[in-house]
């Protein structure tokens, strides 16, 4: 089995991928940029979420790059990690926002987002989330049904304002993920219909709350294969050639997010790579003028987070052994959602009471799906802490407190600079709006 210098070459082996240059060993400790792990489990405790703010912005830059010379807006995906201090990383970088709630809305103007830079997207907006959207100025909102645009003009008119509006497109094109995170097939239950998009443009264009601004369509996340992009363009194109044909004008075109990372050896596109081929196909069918608008989230944050982890029981049994630790399915949803991967490693060398076996990574949630690794090598004694990578997106902003548990504090490394960003949270925090009866 596993001995310690299996796990100093899964080690080495990390300190190459790609998607963790800002997470790496120096020696036998894992580091945040410049600032060791083991220190930060030690000073905040665990389970902790530690960002990288050079993994944000390097990220950024390459969607930056692919749109060089472009008029173009990215429009951050905040569902992924909608903590304020990331929020703020991307509003001082110039981002927009891609939101799907009202409170995403407020958690964006808090940040110090800009409400024009905002792109109001979702399949059930509530009247009241869209005269707050109305009443500061958002840029666009992403209509995903005929019934929600007579609701949003009915809410516009009776405001006294013409809402701007794009409508996201389905355009049947299979991303080849995860069934639960596609979003671009006749099944789901996003957008309207391909070949119902003409008729219910034309119905937009004569509702007088509304003015049509773009197109929209988003296919899926975690896509790591060129292919369902260019389909998916190629799509969207025809559409846009038939709805300017019959005189609406259409300002942007909005191509959505959902460019994967590396989780588990993954070779998602590079982002400019990505727009270098999207762009060509456009330039080549005449609407390379148009203003261009993304929607990336797990691309921009996925790679720059991690959680640390305490290891708090090793538990041998005849057909599984178990590494107890205290983060849990509450802290970490994908694997129970989605039998999603994260890589899980040591962040220092192995003490001697050390036990090297194949673990299930399991927390102390009562559920057999509470796991967050199955079968992995590891060299590992109770008190000892572990990194689970590629924890940036989808894990804080869908932490729960099952079992009443707290949500972890988050930190933002910045070169050697640590800021707390989220505290740690009490039960006495979740209990704060609840209420005894009394007789």
């Amino acid at each position: 089995m596993s001995t310690g210098s299996h796990a100093l070459a899964d080690r080495d082996e990390l300190a190459q991928l790609p998607g963790q240059p800002f997470v790496a060993y120096r020696g036998d400790a894992l580091h945040v940029e410049d600032v060791a792990l083991k220190a930060l489990a030690g000073q905040y405790g665990t389970p902790l979420f530690v960002y990288s703010k050079a993994a944000m912005l390097a990220a950024l830059g390459a969607y930056q790059r692919g749109f060089a010379g472009r008029q173009a807006q990215i429009c951050y995906a905040m569902k992924a990690n909608s903590s304020l201090g990331v929020l703020q990383v991307f509003a001082k970088a110039g981002c927009g926002f891609d939101i799907v709630s009202g409170g995403e809305l407020e958690r964006v103007l808090a940040a110090g987002g800009d409400a024009q830079k905002i792109i109001f997207s979702g399949v059930g907006k509530t009247r009241a989330e869209m005269r707050q959207a109305l009443s500061v100025g958002i840029g666009c909102f992403n209509v995903e049904s005929a019934s929600e645009l007579d609701v949003l003009s009915d809410v516009a008119s009776q405001m006294g304002l013409k809402a701007p509006v794009s409508i996201r497109v389905n355009p049947n094109v299979d991303p080849k993920t995860h069934p639960y995170i596609s979003t671009g097939l006749k099944g789901n239950k996003f957008g309207v219909a391909h070949e119902d998009a003409l008729r219910i443009y034309q119905h937009a264009a004569k509702l007088k709350g509304l003015k049509v601004v773009g197109i929209d369509c988003h296919i899926g996340s975690q896509i790591t294969d060129t292919t369902p992009y260019l389909d998916a363009m190629d799509r969207v194109l025809e559409l846009v050639a038939a709805i300017e044909g019959v005189g609406i004008t259409l300002e942007h075109i909005d191509f959505g997010g959902g460019l994967g990372i590396n989780y588990n050896h993954d070779t998602p596109p590079e982002a400019d790579a990505l727009w270098q081929l999207l762009l060509a196909k456009l330039d080549a069918r005449g609407y390379g003028h148009k203003k261009l608008m993304i929607e990336p989230g797990r691309s921009l944050v996925g790679n720059a987070g991690v959680c640390l982890t305490e290891v708090l029981y090793v538990k041998p049994g005849e057909q599984k052994n178990f590494c107890i630790v205290d983060a849990a399915m509450n802290d970490l949803p994908r694997p129970a959602m989605y039998q999603a991967f994260h890589a899980i490693v040591p962040i220092a060398a192995a003490g001697p009471d050390a036990v090297a076996a194949t673990f299930d990574v399991v927390g102390p949630i009562c559920e057999s799906g509470d796991w967050l690794g199955r079968d992995r090598p590891l060299l590992v004694a109770p008190g000892d802490h572990l990194a689970v990578l590629s924890a940036g997106a989808y894990c804080m902003s869908m932490a729960s407190n099952y079992n009443t548990r707290g949500r972890a504090a988050e930190l933002l490394v910045d070169g050697s600079t640590v800021h707390l960003i989220r505290e740690r949270e009490s039960a006495q925090d979740q209990m704060r709006h609840e209420r005894l009866v009394t007789d």
